[in-house]
């Protein structure tokens, strides 16, 4: 695994650098945004540690632009009493986050969550199936892990796909916020369920109709969320 670290304090960038080579994995970093996006576009990276305060392009701003052209994995590192801004990245499409001070035990746990979060699940590898929701205007192939929107290919980052996997799986099951951080994360949050509220709007923005009341991922107030795609007729 490549892994890229936009860090802009030394002391913690050296340690991420040492304990992820430990863990055998290969490791690139700078401390500047605009750096970060020039050699995005030179490399290739398998997950980005990215903080949010940068020099040059803010850690957002980086976001944004990786986005435009890559679905990498991407965890951000971000402050305690910064989480407005922790929110701001995850809606641009930021897979997890990371507050500081953190345990490099804990950032090397998120990196192993987002791994098996790529890799197709047991009952995907059995199983070749197309489904086709809202006379074909949704389709979803969870064999070769594609999505497909008013006929055009939508892509989804590695969390957004698994939040739909899960989701669409319990078709019948009203999921509290709690339950899809540990199923889709890997871990359940501590106290602020933003976390999922932001993946699920990101999800939305790219299924639903334009425009309209969600009719794919209903909120059940109070409850959570449900998938309630109406399944094509063969």
């Amino acid at each position: 695994m490549n892994i890229f670290i936009v860090e802009d304090e030394p002391k913690i960038r050296n340690v991420l650098k040492a304990y992820l080579e430990k863990e055998g994995w290969k490791v690139d970093y700078t401390a500047d945004g605009h750096e970060a996006v020039r050699r995005f576009d030179q490399e290739q990276y398998d997950l980005i540690l990215l903080d949010l305060k940068l020099a040059g392009l803010s850690g957002e701003e980086v976001c944004a632009k990786i986005r435009e052209k890559s679905n990498v994995p991407i965890i951000m590192i971000t402050s305690k009493n910064r989480e407005n801004d922790t929110i701001r990245g995850l809606n641009l499409g930021a897979d997890d986050y990371i507050a500081k001070p953190f345990r490099v035990k804990e950032v090397v746990a998120r990196i192993q969550a987002l791994k098996r979060r790529l890799k197709p699940s047991i009952a995907e590898n059995k199983q070749s199936h197309i489904f086709s929701y809202d006379h074909r205007r949704l389709i979803i192939n969870t064999s070769s892990r594609w999505v497909q929107v008013e006929g055009k290919l939508v892509s989804l980052t590695a969390t957004e796909y698994k939040l739909l996997s899960v989701l669409m799986e319990n078709e019948t099951k009203i999921f509290n916020r709690s339950e899809l951080s540990y199923l889709v994360q890997g871990y359940r949050f501590e106290g602020d369920s933003r976390t999922i509220d932001a993946h699920v709007k990101n999800l939305r923005k790219k299924l639903e109709p334009e425009g309209q009341p969600p009719r794919y991922i209903l909120t059940r107030i109070g409850r959570g969320y449900q998938f309630c795609a109406v399944l094509d007729e063969e």
